[in-house]
Formats: structure tokens, sequence, C-alpha cells
């Protein structure tokens, strides 16, 4: 099997946690989407959320962020319990980026009135504001697009925009959800770099939960697999591909990262 190539613009070597769930169960009516699990997302890392549709992987999204409630269990961001407290409050007092697989832009608005009007709610002081738009305008090369409506872009274009969007506030931990969904390779290559760089010069935790798990293995730290509420492996991209348990249950004999 081959090893992954991984353009690392630098290894992660830390285990602090940011963000911690503990003995975490979930149920939707009487499913049971989460049973007792257990997960740490540590500070500047990388980690990746694999698995099947209906294991969890929105649902510990949604629990970060507040838009679901534990049925059991505590979730922690920042050594503080939050399990209770309310979704703009989380968003603000831990500063948490959501870039949502569907939607996140206001289509008839152009790029750079998409990126304004975000800064608008996030930033109070109108200099800061223009020189976080202006910043987030050169780092993600945006001028030729800035008049263009969000409507006309092309998917990866569309999908750097709502990134940079959720960058205004300067967050300390960004989720992604199927950022890679439905993109051509190069966009999808594109994305890997961002999300490297992202790591490299903002310090932020980065968590992205993809059903592409090529594209996802090549860009994380960590990975985990879920499947029937729990993880079932965890480790580095090299470690989960062998491990026993996630070929049997997701991944397959076959599976290679090429």
């Amino acid at each position: 099997m081959a090893l992954i190539k991984k353009f690392r613009i630098k290894s992660y070597k830390g285990n602090d946690a940011i963000v911690e769930l503990k003995n975490v169960s979930v149920f939707y009516n009487k499913r049971q989407i989460l049973d007792n699990l257990n997960l740490k997302i540590n500070k500047q890392e990388i980690l990746g959320m694999l698995g099947p549709n209906g294991v969890g992987k929105s649902t510990i999204f949604n629990l970060i962020t507040g838009l679901k409630e534990t049925n059991h269990g505590e979730v922690m961001i920042d050594g503080i319990n939050c399990t209770n407290l309310p979704i703009d409050e989380r968003f603000t007092k831990f500063k948490l980026g959501l870039v949502p697989q569907y939607g996140g832009l206001i289509q008839d608005l152009s790029l750079h009135e998409n990126l304004t009007l975000v800064s608008e709610i996030h930033i109070k002081e109108k200099s800061l504001r223009d020189f976080k738009v202006e910043k987030l305008i050169t780092q993600f090369e945006f001028q030729p697009l800035l008049n263009i409506k969000a409507k006309h872009l092309s998917g990866g274009q569309k999908k750097k925009l709502v990134i940079a969007m959720a960058l205004i506030n300067d967050p300390r931990i960004l989720l992604l959800d199927e950022p890679f969904a439905a993109l051509d390779i190069l966009t999808i290559k594109m994305l890997q770099e961002i999300i490297l760089n992202l790591q490299s010069t903002e310090e932020i935790s980065v968590v992205i939960c993809d059903h592409q798990a090529r594209d996802l293995l090549n860009c994380v730290d960590r990975a985990i697999i879920l499947s029937n509420g729990k993880i079932i492996a965890s480790g580095s991209p090299n470690e989960v591909i062998t491990d026993k348990n996630a070929k049997t249950q997701y991944f397959g004999d076959e599976f290679n990262i090429n």
C-alpha cells in the first residue's frame, strides 16, 4: 500500500485540546447517532472525520456550534463546559468559524459585497473592517472576481469565498463541512493548500468532515473513522488506512491513497 504523500508546511506535534467531547450520546427521535463518544481536537491541529452518511460527523459539528444539544455528556471548549451555552455566545466567546456544505452566500451580491456584509456583522470599527477585507482579498487572490455576483462564481470560487467569510472574525476553530464535494481535482488541490496555509499562518484548529477519503487524508494531521456512533479508528492518515477496524468497516481491503 502506498504511503500518503503529504505536502505539509510544518508537522503538528501538540496535544493540547481546544475542544473536547466527553461521554457524549445523541439521539434523533429514537435513533442513537453518537454512543458515549469521547473526542479531543487539539490546538493548531487539522483533524479529519470520515464515515458513511448518518454516523454523526455533522452532529459533532452541531454539538460544537450549539446547533444540537447532547442527550448525555459534555462539550468543552478551551476548558470551559459550554454544553448549555447559546449558539451566538459560543461563536463570539470561542471564535468559531463554520463553512457549511451548502449555502453561506447571498447569491445576488458580488464577491466583494458578500465579504463586506459579513465583516459589518463581526467587526464594529470601519478601518479594521476594511483592513480585514483587503487582507482576505489579497490572501485568496480575489482581485479579478470582486464585482462578480456569487451566483456566477464557479464551485471552487464559491468555496474559497465562504472560507474567506468564515475567517473574517479570526476564528480559533474552523469547521469545514464537505469542502471537497463536487469539485474537480485542481480545485481540490487548491483548497488543500489553503487549509494547510491556514494552519501555518493563522494558527487555528481546522476540523474537516468529508466523504472524499483520499482528498481529506492528504491534508490532515489526524483522522478519525466513525461507525455506529463510535470512533473505530484514530491516528495519522497512514495509521488509519492500515487499521484493521477501519479497513473492515469503512475503507475495504483494496483502498489506497493513489
